[in-house]
């Protein structure tokens, strides 16, 4: 959808009102966004003073839950936004307010098919949490059971969501054709991939699936828990699952944990076995979503976002920290090619890796336990954004991920080792990518692909053999962006042709007088004045076009 078709929405002239009330003028003028004429918003300016990225991320909570979600999702895309925005981003906050119970209760009565005293015969209608989607509730499946967590979708937010979020890709389509300093970012393609994970994560069944798997890979990860999923009772906006005592990290003094080291060790290689290890991972592990168990485990909780690495992209990831170690400049180029989408036609490779050799040598200075893993792959993708080089999306959360982890782990104990951590995890998925049994089914898949095409590849070649002896092959050529030599050889033929007959033409005009063909014209045989009047014109015409078109 297009400005013109958004600006009737009171929404769009609400988010108007909002940008110049924190100052975006100038951003709404250039835009030419209808309401940027609202004198009331301007006379209410705040926070005027203020850097803009700050003043955004102001006004991103002032717009409300979609806006929030969205800042939150955009931040764990540190390959499309500068820096310092995503560090205004990481600070919003899910800080609502609450949906009335008797509202929530129609959500909850419509998507349990039944009253929901029917299936909760304990039920708390004051929630323990609320959040941009969603709040939760504490009740039971049995008098006397234990507690679940009810997490209830806020009624009519796909709806809203969906509308903020057209009116959000209709401005970023307009500021990425209008602002040619921030197609760099291209924000197109960040709505587009905020709008695939916000929806994603309005669908509770998703999480909920999230959930089995996260618990099937983490069973035999020490120190680490995952709730239970109750299934049966799941819809895709409600996920009733077991409810988990203890205090979420944010809200503990870290510095009074009891060793430190371990509990930081047990959080980070929770991490990086689920991004090394699994390809499987949760995307925001930020504090808020660790809750420390009574029993001194972790619990990891809101799985709405995740992150998914193939094999190929963990060998990647292998082949990038190998050439890292090395100080080979080569071998790294290639890798972040591989792992790249080229935006542009010709990348300057040689720039490329000269850039990629100085990343190299500014953290060769670092002693390893210092070394930040998380940092260092965000500078590489800082070098490939500006050589127009995107990277795919579940990589680029992976990178927010390993830097979250390791802010984390380090705000725990501030000596941790991450590399040292993580070294164990990538000679495993390394001696893996070369063991018989990974190179056995490569081979076995080869020679499948082989004998899939022993019966069909003779019967091609026999048909283009037969249509050769018959003179039948044909054979079709296609160009492209030829047009432009196609219109110059055109132009030059046409002038060849009108150079012969004004030359034919002063030649005949010539013989006609020198025989003296009757009738006169002037005491002259008149065809041949004819003649020369008439090549004059056509040569005074090409040589006026051919100066009217600078061709010459």
């Amino acid at each position: 959808m297009d400005i013109k078709s958004l600006s009737n929405l009171g929404r769009f002239k609400d988010i108007v009102f909002i940008l110049l009330k924190y100052g975006f003028e100038d951003l709404v003028e250039r835009l030419d966004l209808p309401g940027r004429n609202a004198t009331e918003a301007r006379q209410r300016q705040v926070a005027s003073g203020l850097p803009s990225y700050e003043r955004l991320r102001m006004a991103f909570e002032e717009l409300g839950p979609t806006f929030v979600k969205m800042g939150q999702i955009m931040s764990l895309r540190p390959d499309l936004l500068p820096p310092n925005l995503i560090i205004e981003l990481e600070k919003l906050q899910d800080d609502v307010a609450e949906v009335d119970f008797s509202e929530a209760r129609k959500v909850i009565d419509q998507n349990l098919g039944k009253p929901l005293e029917s299936v909760f015969p304990v039920f708390d209608p004051q929630p323990i949490a609320a959040a941009s989607l969603s709040q939760v509730y504490r009740a039971a499946l049995t008098p006397q059971g234990p507690a679940v967590a009810v997490k209830v979708q806020r009624p009519n937010i796909r709806h809203t969501m969906e509308t903020d979020l057209n009116i959000f890709s209709a401005v970023a389509k307009r500021i990425h054709q209008r602002y040619e300093e921030i197609r760099l970012y291209d924000l197109p393609e960040l709505v587009r991939v905020t709008r695939r994970t916000l929806m994603r994560e309005l669908d509770f069944n998703r999480e909920a699936r999230y959930l089995r798997i996260a618990k099937s890979n983490m069973a035999d990860q020490p120190g680490i828990y995952i709730p239970e999923v109750y299934q049966e009772y799941c819809t895709a906006q409600l996920l009733v699952m077991e409810h988990i005592k203890g205090d979420r990290l944010k809200n503990i003094d870290l510095s009074a944990l009891e060793d430190a080291h371990l509990m930081a060790r047990i959080g980070l290689r929770a991490g990086i076995k689920q991004i090394f290890g699994d390809g499987f991972f949760h995307a925001d592990p930020h504090p808020g979503n660790l809750i420390l168990m009574e029993d001194h485990r972790y619990c990891m909780v809101d799985w709405g976002m995740v992150g998914r690495l193939t094999v190929g992209d963990r060998y990647d990831l292998v082949d990038m920290i190998r050439a890292l170690a090395d100080r080979d400049g080569q071998a790294l180029l290639e890798t972040v090619l591989k792992m790249s989408v080229q935006k542009d036609d010709e990348i300057n490779t040689r720039s490329l890796e000269r850039e990629l050799l100085e990343i190299i040598d500014l953290y060769a200075s670092v002693p390893i336990k210092e070394l930040n893993l998380g940092n260092l792959l965000l500078d590489i993708t800082e070098t490939m954004r500006e050589h127009r080089l995107g990277i795919r999306p579940d990589m680029a959360t992976m990178i927010k991920a390993l830097i979250t982890l390791e802010g984390v782990a380090r705000s725990i104990y501030p000596d941790m080792d991450v590399v040292s951590e993580a070294e164990p995890f990538v000679r495993r998925i390394a001696a893996r990518r070369h063991s018989p049994k990974v190179i056995w089914r490569n081979l076995t898949s080869i020679l499948s692909d082989l004998f899939t095409m022993r019966g069909g590849v003779p019967r091609r070649l026999a048909k283009i053999v037969q249509k050769l002896e018959h003179g039948k092959l044909h054979i079709r050529f296609e160009h492209e962006n030829l047009q432009g030599l196609q219109d110059t050889f055109d132009n030059i033929a046409n002038r060849l042709t009108f150079g012969i007959i004004i030359g034919a033409l002063v030649i005949g005009s010539s013989m006609i007088i020198t025989t003296g063909v009757r009738p006169y014209l002037f005491g002259y045989p008149a065809f041949g004045i004819i003649g020369y009047v008439v090549s004059a014109l056509l040569g005074l015409w090409l040589v006026f076009n051919i100066i009217r078109s600078r061709n010459y």
